[in-house]
């Protein structure tokens, strides 16, 4: 099962930010070179305090993930198009049927302080984050793993290992699973399985304050509540590449302020653009600004137990209410062009993306065909009543619920209207509870770039009731089939057949009305050069080298 502690992490995020490929360029934060960098600049960039320690294991906040992912490098990366590209693996071969896999390390691995990092050193970690006596959010990453079953006793024996985990020799580690997984490849790319020294495991605490990771970049200093600085670690062979002096984190409270500091050249990234200046950044000649594809799918979910949302009668209503919704004209004049519209379940930069499923066109708005598919369903049960599209006050989202409600309600004809919660927790938590009683906005972003990460955990049967991010209920035997027979090809073209047959059958079933994807919104200072994005559109400071 994927990592739903994660997903509901990553989902959350907004998906902005920018891969820096920067050499001598920055503000006048100066610093001279440091190990293998080539720039002789520090490049500033917005953040905000951590939530907690930086423990790859236990990062589930945003503020965290971003520090954390350049301090520690895992056993892959990913291309600016997603493309996996191995980092302290040198291979990861499967099995016949993805029920075993064997890893082999890139020789002359170490953290930044000079440890091996071997196979065992993997397998502790990996271990030590899986087991439930040691706390750890990124638990149910591991779950696929033989063995994990063992480990969810809170009250456990926390040294306690994964038996699926086999160390053969230094460079050599033999991975058992408990069911075919051939997304795992990409899933260790995940935060979770990022390695920690084993010295460290049994001081964790202590460890989040001051890590020692093995990644492109090193923990100089962390001044709580003002700022984080990274310098480019000189034990790093990777293939991420730093190429400036060293990063800091200036750690602000209001993104407005950070706005402000971007357009006056005292901040050179800004990878998140606040409300107030969406409609006006693009056009502000004070700051370079990029609105370019990103990995967040936005949609909104109608429950399976619904009135008149259930069998036939639901799959017309459903396909009818999508095709009411001009999305193109939502994009364009209520979020300004800071998305793209939605052609399948997954995103733009994940790995098999689709702009041509079959019965992709319940995505395009056609008014007659919406009124005849309703008028059938009203055969079969009358309406009555209002739909309602709940969504949270605090999220932003009204403008564009209020543009989907007048839109099936002029359609349509029947009574529609936004459903608003006061704050994010109550919206959750009764979408959680199942108490929400109407239609809700929900949004997905996968912690790697592979689309078991967008299609499990939302749409199968075991994620429903509460276990996953299947938060409508949906169930279908048809689609669990297609997520087997995926996670049993070992070759990543043969499992996309199956998962663009699974969209095909969502395309269908409407168990979510898919939306658009979220652009990268960011900036950056006119002193900057060379800036590109990364497959999830987050900050990344390197050249990127297979």
């Amino acid at each position: 099962m994927v990592n739903a502690t994660l997903r509901k992490r990553l989902a959350a995020l907004v998906a902005a930010g920018l891969c820096l490929v920067l050499g001598a360029c920055g503000t006048s934060t100066s610093s001279k070179p440091s190990g293998e960098s080539g720039g002789n600049s520090v490049i500033t960039v917005n953040n905000v305090e951590p939530a907690q320690g930086l423990i790859p294991t236990s990062t589930n906040d945003l503020a965290g993930w971003k520090i954390v992912t350049q301090l520690f490098e895992g056993l892959v990366t990913f291309s600016n198009t997603g493309a996996l590209i191995y980092a302290d693996a040198q291979s990861i071969t499967p099995n016949a049927d993805a029920t075993q896999f064997t890893i082999t390390l890139r020789p002359g691995l170490v953290f930044s302080d000079g440890t091996p990092i071997t196979a065992e050193t993997y397998a502790r970690s990996w271990s030590f984050g899986a087991n439930a006596a040691n706390g750890q959010t990124g638990s149910a990453g591991f779950s696929t793993i033989e063995g994990y079953d063992r480990l969810q006793d809170e009250h456990g024996d926390p040294h306690a290992q994964l038996s699926g985990l086999k160390a053969i020799d230094a460079r050599t580690l033999q991975v058992t699973m408990d069911t075919p997984d051939s997304s795992f490849p990409y899933k260790v790319g995940d935060v979770a399985f990022l390695p920690i020294p084993t010295a460290s495991l049994d001081h964790i605490e202590d460890f989040g304050k001051h890590p020692v990771g093995n990644g492109p970049y090193r923990l100089a200093s962390w001044d709580h509540d003002q700022a984080i600085r990274l310098v480019p670690n000189p034990h790093y062979t990777g293939p991420r590449k730093a190429v400036n002096a060293g990063v800091t984190y200036r750690l602000y409270t209001q993104l407005d302020s950070a706005y402000s500091d971007l357009e006056s050249g005292n901040l050179d990234v800004l990878d998140t653009i606040p409300n107030s200046a969406l409609t006006t950044y693009q056009y502000d000649d004070r700051i370079t600004a990029f609105n370019k594809p990103g990995p967040g799918f936005k949609s909104f979910t109608i429950p399976q137990n619904l009135a008149h949302f259930s069998e036939e009668e639901g799959q017309l209503r459903r396909t009818a209410i999508s095709l009411s919704i001009d999305r193109k004209t939502i994009v364009t004049k209520v979020l300004h062009g800071t998305a793209e519209v939605a052609t399948d379940f997954t995103a733009p930069t994940i790995t098999g993306h689709n702009t041509t499923l079959k019965g992709s066109d319940v995505l395009r708005r056609n008014a007659t065909k919406a009124k005849e598919l309703w008028k059938r369903a009203d055969a079969m049960s009358p309406w009555g009543g209002t739909f309602r599209l709940a969504y949270s006050a605090d999220s932003g989202n009204k403008p564009w619920v209020e543009a989907i409600t007048n839109a099936v309600s002029n359609t349509l004809g029947i009574s529609a209207s936004p459903y608003a919660f006061p704050t994010q927790k109550e919206f959750s938590g009764a979408v959680h509870d199942r108490t929400i009683h109407a239609a809700f906005t929900q949004g997905m972003q996968s912690d790697y770039p592979h689309p078991e990460g967008y299609l499990v955990q939302a749409y199968s049967s075991a994620s429903a009731d509460g276990k996953g991010l299947n938060n409508g209920d949906y169930r279908s035997a048809a689609f669990d089939r297609f997520m087997d027979q995926a996670a049993r090809e070992t070759k990543l073209e043969s499992s996309l057949v199956h998962y663009h047959a699974s969209q095909e059958l969502l395309l269908h079933d409407l168990p979510v009305i898919p939306l658009w994807y979220a652009n990268v919104t960011a900036g950056a200072g006119k002193q900057m050069r060379h800036v590109s994005f990364n497959y999830m559109g987050v900050p990344e400071y390197y050249r990127l080298t297979k």
